[in-house]
């Protein structure tokens, strides 16, 4: 089955099948591990609370600065619009321009003191009053704009205010990811910035062994990150319990409805009291999303940063090549020797599929070429070194199933290419928002070819929207998108912008 797409063979594995080719055993076909229940969580009862039984907790500590307090609402909307921030909600927080008017505690302003940054970043400027505030809140921004922070220190404030953890409890804060880089970056800033509160971290997710995660868990830690496969394990095995959550953090919940992760949420969400804090984020907002967020939270604010349509970073310049599928093979290794000129050169390539992933990786490899490849199949020991070796430039070129596409957070990729156009407008803003991160500027090379047709129509509306200069053949094919395609392209031009 290596030819199936990443994004459906690497849910098996994220639910606990381990980092092979998924294998059944058991009465009713299910893991590897030979339980008899097939669908993760089917043993998790949803939990009746009696919220006058359950011990009182606080979630406001939101006091507004006085420079904040005295900026007038015509002040708060010019900065909004400065920022394309659009907020939908009652009883919003003004956004706070500068890091010390958010009122962090010493042990959160000592380590963003140390960050040299120069001010909040928008989804930062108005996300933070509001997750301190105690509110649920919708968070849309595009990657790489500091969504995760967003959501941290408010966490680590709100659980330095609640009791210490006893023998036995759960976290109190959770943050459910859709794959294992995204939950390993997240507890990565998590350990560092909790670390001078001396708050306790894990990282749970499939593909890796149990024992180690299982005794974080029963030593006790304050924020869990999880992915949602190898959470629902712990859950219904007894390892772990969520009686003390009370903020809950749904992370790129866009990308754990594609994955198929919707029911294991929903088991998840009907073990925490329903009087926490919830906080969503998310790159788009489909209506898939919005139902959950329906469903999950309560008189929510939503916060918007950039176009409220489906909308690319600004930052990344654009560059669509219309071919044939025959020519891009040669039409990447051209583009990579004028890349591997540049003194900044690392490039992450984007397949469809593992096979394509491990095929390419060989010949280029085979050529010269300084490439790796990653995807679902992957040990979680081999993508890790991967990873490393590519963050720190030993091999700038990286190539990568949808994996990758979300959660690898590296500063310094200055090129995206997309060898195979992905399945969705959303996953291609993901893909190429791997690049430009943090204010930097990148570029995004992709290969459309007419098996591509039906996607013409919405990616000339995020090349639209983002001013960039479109390939007049795509243009012509998404006016012929109606029609049967006899698209054949010769010569081995670039369309350049």
């Amino acid at each position: 089955m290596p030819g199936y797409s990443d994004r459906d063979r690497d849910r098996g594995r994220d639910r606990g099948y381990g980092s092979g080719p998924p294998r059944f055993g058991g009465s009713r076909g299910g893991p590897q591990t030979g339980k008899k229940y097939g669908n993760p969580g089917e043993r998790l009862r949803k939990r009746h609370w009696n919220l006058d039984e359950l011990p009182k907790f606080e979630k406001n500590f939101y006091r507004e600065h006085p420079e904040v307090s005295r900026r007038t609402t015509q002040e708060v909307e010019q900065y909004r619009r400065a920022k394309e921030v659009t907020v939908k909600g009652r009883e919003c927080p003004k956004p706070i321009i500068k890091f010390h008017e958010a009122s962090f505690p010493s042990y959160v302003m000592d380590v963003i003191g140390k960050q040299n940054w120069t001010e909040p970043t928008p989804i930062q400027a108005q996300g933070w009053p509001l997750a301190l505030s105690g509110k649920d809140m919708v968070g849309i921004a595009q990657t790489g704009s500091g969504k995760t922070l967003s959501y941290l220190l408010p966490a680590i404030v709100h659980i330095n205010h609640q009791p210490f953890l006893e023998q036995g409890d759960g976290p109190i804060c959770l943050v459910l990811a859709p794959t294992r880089e995204l939950a390993q970056q997240v507890q990565q800033v998590a350990a560092e910035y909790g670390r001078a509160s001396r708050l306790k971290t894990t990282c749970i997710y499939g593909g890796a062994p149990k024992g180690p995660q299982i005794r974080d868990l029963e030593r006790g830690v304050e924020i869990c990150i999880a992915t949602p496969g190898r959470l629902i394990d712990f859950l219904e095995a007894g390892k772990t319990n969520l009686r003390r959550c009370t903020y809950l953090v749904l992370d790129e919940a866009d990308r754990m409805l594609d994955m198929g992760f919707e029911p294991q949420i929903r088991k998840i969400v009907d073990q925490i009291r329903p009087d926490r804090q919830t906080l969503m984020w998310s790159a788009t907002w489909p209506k898939e999303v919005r139902q959950l967020a329906e469903d999950f939270l309560k008189d929510y604010v939503q916060i918007n940063v950039g176009a409220l349509q489906l909308s690319a970073n600004h930052n990344i310049l654009q560059i669509v090549d219309v071919c044939n599928d025959g020519e891009k093979e040669d039409k990447l290794l051209r583009l990579l020797e004028e890349i591997m000129s540049e003194k900044e050169n690392k490039t992450i390539i984007f397949v469809e599929t593992k096979r394509r992933c491990d095929d390419l990786t060989r010949r280029m490899r085979r050529d010269g070429w300084p490439a790796m490849g990653i995807h679902g199949d992957k040990s979680q020991q081999e993508r890790d070194w991967v990873l490393n070796e590519f963050k720190y430039g030993k091999a700038p070129i990286l190539i990568a199933t949808d994996v990758a596409s979300r959660g690898l957070d590296v500063e310094d990729v200055k090129f995206v290419i997309n060898f195979d156009y992905p399945n969705s407008s959303e996953d291609y803003i993901h893909r190429i928002g791997r690049t430009a991160r943090s204010q930097k500027t990148g570029t995004a090379y992709t290969f459309f070819t007419p098996n591509n047709m039906k996607q013409a129509h919405d990616l000339v509306s995020v090349l639209r929207e983002a001013n960039q200069t479109i390939n007049p053949k795509l243009l012509q094919m998404a006016e012929d998108r109606g029609g049967k395609s006899n698209w054949s392209f010769k010569g081995r031009s670039r369309w350049r912008v």
